[in-house]
Order: structure tokens, then sequence, then C-alpha cells
């Protein structure tokens, strides 16, 4: 492992004020139904803590990111509007979200049209009757991209858990490199490695922020933490999500990436898997000094070492507020505007 933490497990931002004993279950009973939000960075262990979750039991089975926040309420627009539910609904029927959700078409699409007013409602509507039809009382969403809309999560889903999921921005950097998942500013075409750093250290920079707010609906997982220390961290995330997350059970069960994991790595000799610290076999020296120069200080504040003495540059610093402000006026648009239409229909063609 390359994160020492004292106590690994489910754990408060360290600026935060509000506190609370994440190892013990509070006394609410509704706490233990509430909807539990997977989230982070693309490639920082999402779907394998997700997994986790459903293969404990409890939770509805539901193998896909729903993308209702970050994708479908910004392409159809405001949903209290029967029309643009109806569209939704139409490509929604037709897309594998729906596929794979084992629904039946005419009564979810009946109570959409009936009771659906915003994307966090159209998921909690799917989400349950999911549920429903599994026999289950509670449901969970791992759509990485959603931590980018926490607020908007926690407005139309009041009551919902966030766990942010936190990986080495290093390793991070080189699963979007290799799978292409980041495109690089134009006139920086020759560096996806770099756009992948700058996304992340974005992404994870703004969960944190909005997390703050949340006081004890949010809470931070290390991707590190739960490899190594897996029973201790499921332990302590038990006590915030108010579930019973037996780690034996988990192993037994073995849903999706819980026993196939899911790496953008060729896979090693049997029982030689380890996604912790690739970064250090694969990055040149040149890479990995202009790496932690633009996103060291994340890395340290998140207790990350690093591993060069490479100090941020004033060409590093604007390449980052670059990107920063890149995405951010992209995340502003999608969600904020009606060009958010325009913008995520590409992101819909895969559907």
């Amino acid at each position: 492992m390359n994160v020492e933490t004292p106590n690994p497990g489910c754990t408060r931002p360290a600026s935060s004020d509000k506190t609370v004993r994440l190892d013990q279950p509070t006394s609410s009973s509704a706490r233990s139904k509430a909807p539990v939000f997977v989230l982070g960075s693309v490639r920082s262990g999402t779907t394998l803590l997700y997994h986790m979750l459903l293969s404990s039991g409890g939770f509805a089975v539901y193998r896909t990111e729903s993308h209702a926040i970050n994708l479908l309420e910004p392409r159809f627009g405001s949903l209290s509007k029967r029309g643009n539910r109806q569209k939704l609904m139409k490509a929604w029927l037709a897309s594998k979200l729906f596929q794979v959700s084992g629904l039946d078409a005419a009564r979810i699409e009946k109570k959409v049209l009936e009771e659906c007013s915003n994307g966090g409602n159209f998921l909690r509507l799917v989400m349950e009757e999911i549920a429903h039809t599994q026999g289950l009382e509670r449901w969970a969403d791992c759509t990485p991209e959603h931590l980018a809309f926490l607020p908007r999560i926690k407005e139309t889903i009041p009551d919902a858990l966030i766990v942010h999921i936190i990986r080495d921005g290093r390793d991070v950097a080189l699963s979007l490199e290799k799978q292409n998942w980041i495109k690089p500013l134009p006139w920086d075409r020759n560096r996806p490695l770099i756009a992948g750093a700058a996304y992340w250290d974005w992404i994870v920079r703004k969960g944190r922020r909005d997390g703050r707010e949340l006081g004890n609906h949010y809470c931070e997982v290390r991707f590190e933490d739960l490899i190594g220390n897996p029973r201790v961290v499921l332990s302590r995330l038990s006590g915030f999500i108010e579930h019973d997350l037996d780690y034996d059970r988990i192993q037994k069960s073995g849903i999706g990436s819980v026993s196939e994991p899911n790496t953008s790595f060729s896979p090693g000799a049997e029982g030689s898997f380890n996604p912790i610290g690739r970064w250090r076999e694969s990055l040149s020296e040149e890479e990995l000094a202009r790496l932690e120069g633009m996103i060291g200080d994340t890395l340290n504040e998140l207790g990350y070492p690093l591993a060069t003495t490479t100090q941020m540059s004033a060409d590093l610093q604007g390449l980052r507020n670059r990107y920063r402000r890149y995405f951010d006026l992209k995340h502003w648009l999608k969600s904020q505007t009606p060009a958010g239409r325009v913008l995520v229909t590409r992101d819909l063609s895969w559907l």
C-alpha cells in the first residue's frame, strides 16, 4: 500500500466541523433504508465497492450506471413537463439502462409519467421499482460523474448517503490514459496522462468541497485501504450506511468485480492481481515529475507520499488552471443551461 492511514475505513474530511462516529450505527431507522451513492473519479474503484454492497445482500441488483442526474436530466430538460418525461421514457426504454432493469415497460412508464418531477425523482422511482420487483427495500447508485452533482442529489434525494471512494491520482491518471477516457485540450493533445490527472484533481476536489456541506451524510473511503484492509473498511462503512457488510458473505456471493476485477491492465499470473502503485513501474521519471508537479499538492493533502521533489512551475499551474476552468465551464453548461442538451447528446449515444 502507498497510503498509511491509522484508522482505515470511512472517514469525514479533516477540515469538516461536523463529526460522526462512522464505526457505530446512528439511532435513525430511516438511515438504514436510505439510498447509497458510491461515487468517485472514474477508475477509482467505484464499481468494486458498489458490487461489494450488492454482494452483501439487501440492495437491489442493478449492474449498470444510472446516469440519471449527469446525463438524462440535462438532456431532456425539466421533468416537471410531461412532454419532457415522454421523451425521456422513449429514449430510456430503448436503452441498455432499461434492458438490464428487469422492469415492466408499461408499468414503469406509467409511474414516471404520473409521478416524476426531476432527475433525482426519476432515479428513485426506477430504483425503488427495481427493489420492489426483487423483494427488497434499499438501492444504491454507482455513476462516478454524479460526484460532481452532489448539491443536486441532495436537493432531489435528501436522504441520500454519499460514499466518496478516492484512489491515488497517479494510478487513476494512468488508467484513464490507457482507456483514452479524458480528452486533452486541443493544444495539449499529446499529453493524455496530464489530462487524466487534471480531471482527477478537479472532480476529487469538487466532491470533497461539496461533501463537507453534507454533514454526516458524506464519508470518504480510500481505495488502497479497501484493497489492503477490506474487513476494517467494510466494518466502519457498515456503521455509516447502517447495513451489514459482512466480508465473508460478500466474497461468497462475489457479484461482478468482487470476483472478476475490472482492470484496464492485462491480468498477471494467478493470485498476482495488485491494482495499487502501478504508476511506479509504468511512468518514466519525466512523466512522474510532471504529473506530481501538477497535482502534488492534492496528493499530499490526501496523504499520498510523493516520489519526486518537483515543485509546481508557473507552466504547470497555468495548465492546471486551464483544465479546471474547462471542467467547471463544461459542468456549468451541462447542469445549468439549455446547452446541456447539446453537450450530453453525444454522451447518450451509447446507452
